[in-house]
């Protein structure tokens, strides 16, 4: 299991973002300011940093290059609300790994999140999700049920995988409306029960599962 620090000082887009790694099986560490981060970081205890810019204390630049004059190689992927070119450069130049402007798509954040872990390990990309007959492709974005392809909008694509990656895993609305719609969704919206349902019309009835009281479950 990947362990990942995360260096936010907005305890909203902090809670956000440590609420859709864990659901997508991370361990997850969060500290608000630049010198709890860089103490944190040396320990050498994370696979991975998502690193704000804007902290209380050391900033996240001089967290970042702090962290490479120690020879600390640990994947960065700073998220930040700053997108001028001039920043980005600098903190790519300053060793950062990617670099994501706020506001951001979760599942943007996590395919960047995967793919810095996979670069850093050397492990081969995963393409193809699969259960049973229920194959997605992650390059086409096709779907495929038994012998039919399936047709999945943007956001039906995002959720299918979300529940490929979890098999037998019950996954709350809040979990769902997180990682497929942002940190700035209507927690009292039924939008997830309404996706849930055109998914099993487009999948068959049986491929979801309702937990009652809990949320939704795709069957191993």
């Amino acid at each position: 299991m990947n362990r990942i620090l995360i260096v936010e000082d907005e305890e909203r887009i902090a809670s956000f973002v440590e609420k859709g790694l864990r659901a997508n099986g991370f361990t997850t560490t969060v500290v608000g300011d630049g010198d709890a981060a860089y103490d944190y970081a040396v320990t050498g205890g994370f696979d991975l940093i998502v690193l704000d810019i804007g902290l209380p204390g050391k900033d996240g630049f001089t967290v970042l290059r702090q962290l490479r004059e120690a020879r600390v190689s640990v994947p960065v992927i700073v998220l930040t609300a700053r997108d001028s070119v001039r920043d980005t450069v600098a903190g790519l130049e300053g060793g950062a790994d990617d670099w994501m402007t706020k506001p951001f798509r979760f599942e943007e954040l996590l395919a960047r999140v995967r793919l810095r872990l996979r670069t850093a390990a050397g492990a081969p990309e995963v393409t193809v999700l699969r259960n049973g007959e229920l194959t997605l492709d992650l390059r086409t974005r096709r779907a495929r049920s038994g012998e039919r392809t399936v047709d999945l909008t943007a956001r039906e694509f995002v959720l299918l995988e979300l529940f490929l990656r979890h098999p037998g895993q019950v996954l709350s609305r809040e979990q769902i409306l997180s990682h497929v719609w942002g940190y700035d969704f209507d927690p009292g919206s039924n939008i997830v029960d309404v996706y849930v349902r055109a998914l099993r019309k487009k999948l068959g009835a049986g491929r979801v599962e309702t937990v009652r009281g809990m949320g939704y479950r795709l069957p191993e």
